[in-house]
């Protein structure tokens, strides 16, 4: 479950988070798995200024949430979150009214419903998809897909890409950097060593210090090198990049990449290139559960536009996609459809899916119905 009491923490000035959950659980009355309506903590008075001071728990608790770095998966976690902050902050200090500082402002709101920055390693991007550069018919094709997808984050294949013969046509000279921020890849490397090797070349050839990791562990599912990745990501880091590493879903490689020092962990949905779609849903909500400390992007499977929208809803910060776009009937519509997609599917997280229920529900209640 998402980490409830981050904010706790800090306004009681603890450390550990794990020392702290149960006793606020039982400062509360509640259990960590209790089940609440958050509805009426959802929407506070909007603050004239980010200064302004917090005057209800409410609220209190309003910005206590945004300040994680993962939005509650589902309605029972938020209501817990909601509750567990708000009423911890009312207990600690009653009578003390919270300042909101300047990195707690709200950004706009979309119809009425507020959403966090979609931020890695300090840089924050408007767009939570990011497309890659392989595969399209033409770059010409490439360049239009690129637009219509409103991506800002755009991945290359450093050792597909020319990057020494300045005479010869070369992928970059598509890509206009004014308007995209390249992440180059290690696509294609089997050993830490080459990884190690193709990231320090992305850097020294001007391209970026952020590299997105790839230590390929079989060439026929292209499924990562787990321990080969860690260990690249730890090189890295220590050389000064901002590493992204794909990876398989597990929770355990995910938190070892961590605490290597990644800024992001892209979990795989299906083999690279597959368009199969989410195929292990169960392990995903786990990570997305588990994994508060960075954003979690989905990364390979992905085939169609609903692929994206459902990893979205799962909670997922971002998904990342190449073949799906460029191996589409129509790769520029395509690219459109994911862009809105990935929009629809955040919104989709931050409104709430109704309750599942096995019996229906009439639309139209009988209640007031003139007989």
């Amino acid at each position: 479950m998402t980490d409830l009491v981050t904010t706790e923490c800090r306004l009681s000035g603890l450390k550990d988070v794990h020392a702290l959950r149960p006793r606020a659980a039982h400062l509360c009355g509640v259990s960590e798995t209790a089940s609440c309506s958050p509805r009426s903590l959802y929407a506070p008075a909007e603050p004239k200024s980010p200064q302004r001071l917090i005057q209800s728990r409410e609220e209190a608790a309003w910005w206590a949430l945004q300040d994680s770095n993962l939005q509650p998966t589902d309605y029972e976690s938020a209501a817990l979150t909601i509750v567990l902050r708000a009423r911890k902050a009312a207990s600690a200090a009653p009578s003390v009214y919270y300042s909101a500082p300047a990195k707690w402002q709200r950004p706009a709101p979309y119809n009425g419903i507020m959403d966090t920055p979609f931020t890695i390693a300090g840089r924050t991007f408007r767009s939570r998809l990011m497309i890659g550069t392989g595969k399209y018919r033409s770059f010409d094709e490439m360049v239009r897909c690129h637009e219509a997808s409103g991506a800002e984050v755009v991945t290359v294949a450093v050792r597909r890409v020319n990057l020494t013969d300045r005479s010869k046509e070369s992928m970059l000279d598509y890509i206009d950097r004014s308007k995209y921020f390249i992440l180059p890849n290690t696509a294609g490397c089997y050993n830490v060593e080459d990884a190690v090797r193709t990231a320090l070349l992305a850097r020294e050839v001007g391209l970026s210090n952020w590299i997105k990791l790839e230590v390929i562990g079989d060439e026929k599912t292209l499924f990562p090198d787990v321990h080969g990745l860690v260990e690249a990501t730890k090189i890295l880091v220590k050389e000064g990049f901002v590493v992204l590493p794909y990876t398989n879903d597990d929770l355990i490689t995910a938190k070892r990449l961590i605490d290597a020092g990644a800024a992001a962990v892209m979990p795989l949905a299906a083999p690279i290139g597959s368009g199969l779609g989410i195929q292990n849903y169960a392990t995903l909500r786990i990570l997305r559960e588990q994994i508060t400390e960075v954003p979690l992007i989905v990364d390979a499977g992905v085939g169609t536009a609903s692929d994206a929208c459902i990893a979205m809803e799962m909670g997922f910060d971002g998904v990342l996609l190449n073949t799906a776009v460029a191996a589409a009937q129509n790769s520029v519509a395509m690219a459109a459809a994911m862009k809105h997609a990935v929009e629809a599917g955040r919104l989709a997280f931050l409104a709430g899916r109704m309750e599942r229920r096995l019996y229906a529900s009439a639309s139209s209640p009988l209640t007031g119905v003139i007989r």
